[in-house]
């Protein structure tokens, strides 16, 4: 009952498009509905190794989960969730949620088990949510890995933020041919169908697709070794497609912050952006395919291996503020090396 529950409320929370930058007071709501217990178990300093310690795969995880929230408590997690996220964003974060009802199914796995398990997504603030601090806040579980921060009113960095689907494509029963990150997949392939045979020379970097996203869940993303073909190489057509495709992946984000990183890209040129593609080039179950796009400082990468190739994971990563880099440095020195001044003075 608890499961059918939570699904409905997520899915009707999601149906209000709240937009809001400033995310404090929805957080402060969200720990104040927390008993002492709970509240110990969500909070952390802005600057704790918990807040880079973040995965995409079923592992145990800090944090309270909607296990812990009653009603009440669930609503307000999931206020944050929504005030955090455009719509496109919320709206994929429930089904990855809701895929793990899914893959109870295809592993034969019982209903109450904990390993697959759409209740089994952890909330965790990090620092004191202010309209004039650095702090932040992370839901993560399986195949959703959602970090954001916040300073003076506004997200300054949405990233990493990852989004899996297992199984690529519902191959049977009632939820068949459901496709969480089709946009993902589909754009992908019309963009690298759309260029020539030499265009295609600069694009393919390998006949095989890497296991996994390369970067996996490091603390620090770096450029990739593969070069790709920029966007100065791309006729107008494509890169137009290349401009969707990146949109599909800030359409996550709540407008302000999509505006951000537009911004970002537009001031360095589109011409500086780059595709690179490796794997199969046929869009079908069995054909295993990777892609990686770069540029502005951000790096995009997606790969469908796994299962069959139809298991896929999709990761934006901010090579400049990950986790709010720049936020945690100026933290750092108003903070800690303030401190320390101050001891000295005395």
């Amino acid at each position: 009952m608890k499961t059918v529950f939570f699904t409905l409320l997520l899915l009707l929370s999601i149906t209000i498009n709240n937009q809001a930058q400033d995310l404090s007071s929805i957080a402060n709501q969200f720990i104040e509905s927390l008993d002492p217990e709970l509240k110990k178990q969500a909070c952390f300093p802005f600057d704790h190794s918990e807040r880079f310690n973040w995965h995409f795969v079923p592992r145990e995880r800090k944090g309270p989960t909607f296990h812990d929230f009653n009603a009440e408590q669930t609503g307000q997690a999931l206020d944050l969730m929504r005030a955090s996220l455009g719509t496109v964003g919320q709206e994929k974060a429930a089904a990855i949620i809701e895929l793990e009802n899914v893959l109870r199914e295809v592993e034969n796995r019982p209903e109450n088990d904990t390993y697959r398990d759409p209740l089994n997504y952890h909330f965790s603030v990090f620092g004191k949510p202010s309209s004039n601090k650095p702090w932040g806040w992370r839901l993560e579980g399986h195949h959703l890995s959602l970090n954001f921060s916040s300073a003076e009113g506004t997200i300054t960095s949405a990233t990493p933020s990852f989004m899996g689907s297992n199984p690529g494509i519902v191959l049977t029963g009632p939820q068949m041919d459901r496709q969480v990150l089709a946009d993902e997949t589909n754009m992908g392939f019309e963009l690298l169908h759309s260029l020539s045979d030499s265009q295609k020379e600069k694009a393919l970097f390998a006949d095989k697709a890497p296991a996994d996203i390369i970067t996996s869940n490091d603390r620090k993303a770096k450029l990739l070794s593969q070069s790709g073909i920029k966007g100065s190489d791309l006729k107008a057509d494509q890169l137009l497609l290349l401009k969707r495709l990146v949109g599909i992946y800030l359409s996550r984000y709540t407008t302000e912050y999509h505006s951000q990183l537009i911004n970002r890209i537009k001031s360095t040129g589109w011409e500086n952006m780059s595709f690179a593609w490796a794997g199969s080039q046929t869009n079908k179950v069995g054909n295993p395919h990777y892609y990686s796009i770069q540029g502005a400082g951000l790096l995009i990468e997606y790969d469908n291996v796994q299962n069959n190739a139809n298991h896929v994971h999709a990761v934006m990563r901010d090579l400049e503020n990950d986790f709010g880099g720049d936020l945690l440095q100026s933290h750092y020195l108003q903070d800690h090396l303030g401190n320390n001044m101050a001891h000295i003075n005395d």
